[in-house]
């Protein structure tokens, strides 16, 4: 396969709309090369850095998916998100322009276009802050185990709510990364398929950090590999939705082309949208202890 092309030289002279359509057209470059449409592929902006005029600003090109790793900062940027554009619609014609904007990429079915934004919570979750992540989240991409798993079905059972989750697999087999092992994946998937309020939605990983996106091209076609596994075996075909079992999220700003070339159509992007986070700060997603 052709190796993904290099992202622009100096992404910081651009303005934020610069770089967002920029990442968008490289989504529909990178879809093109495996045979699909930019449309079929989900961005979620990573707002872990991101200011809020820059999320409002984003909100106002049309996008519509956003990802935090921290459930305090999810809190806390939904409700002010929620406010904001709870303004917007109160003024005359705001409402009108909002929606005329167009709603986010909704491939793979996570929600229908519109107005609202939706929330992802991307980064490791502990069971002490599932209620509040369930308040907020439209996608919960980081379960890795059956302990968290249950606490979600057991809040989830309370609130009557059904919610839609992502196993997160440690495909390097990396310490410092959270995910189950690749072994332990299919029979932690089979367990979560038995759960009522809880919806297997497909897998997600974190490829090790690399100045050459290329070295994370057998992670993700691995995952890949264990998705359609996982789709053999049955998984997502019966219950609710039959068929649900549809979302594969991997590749972020340094990666997310080869990603798509693999076979995602979810990628998690902050860097090339917002800018370069604080200086010393690596692009990561996988949460720290205050999740």
């Amino acid at each position: 396969m052709t190796p993904s092309p290099p992202p622009p030289t100096n992404p910081t002279a651009l303005t934020l709309k610069e770089r967002y359509m920029d990442v968008r057209e490289r989504i529909a470059r990178a879809a093109a090369r495996g045979g699909r449409r930019e449309s079929d592929i989900i961005l979620v902006a990573v707002t872990k850095y991101a200011e809020p005029d820059q999320i409002r600003e984003l909100i106002s090109l049309g996008h519509r998916d956003f990802g935090e790793n921290k459930v305090q900062q999810l809190v806390q940027r939904a409700a002010v998100i929620d406010e904001w554009l709870g303004r917007q619609k109160s003024m005359p014609g705001a409402a009108r322009a909002l929606s005329s904007q167009g709603g986010a990429v909704t491939a793979s079915g996570v929600a229908g276009a519109g107005g609202g934004v939706r929330w992802h919570m991307i980064g490791h979750l502990q069971r002490n802050k599932v209620r509040k992540a369930l308040e907020c989240a439209r996608l919960i991409h980081s379960v890795d185990s059956l302990r968290i798993a249950e606490e979600i079905q057991a809040v989830a059972n309370k609130r009557d709510q059904t919610v839609d989750i992502l196993l997160q697999v440690n495909v390097s087999g990396e310490p410092s990364k959270h995910g189950c092992a690749l072994p332990a994946a299919l029979p932690l998937a089979e367990q979560i398929e038995t759960m009522v309020q809880v919806r297997l939605r497909g897998l997600m990983t974190m490829a090790p950090l690399s100045p050459n996106p290329e070295d994370a091209r057998p992670h993700f076609a691995r995952l890949r590999e264990l998705f359609e596994e996982m789709r053999q075996a049955g998984i997502g075909s019966t219950g609710r939705g039959a068929g649900h079992f549809n979302i594969l999220s991997m590749g972020m700003s340094h990666d997310f082309e080869v990603a798509i070339e693999e076979g995602a159509n979810l990628v998690r992007v902050g860097t090339s949208i917002f800018g370069e986070p604080p200086a010393g700060v690596a692009e990561q997603d996988d949460g720290d202890d205050e999740e």
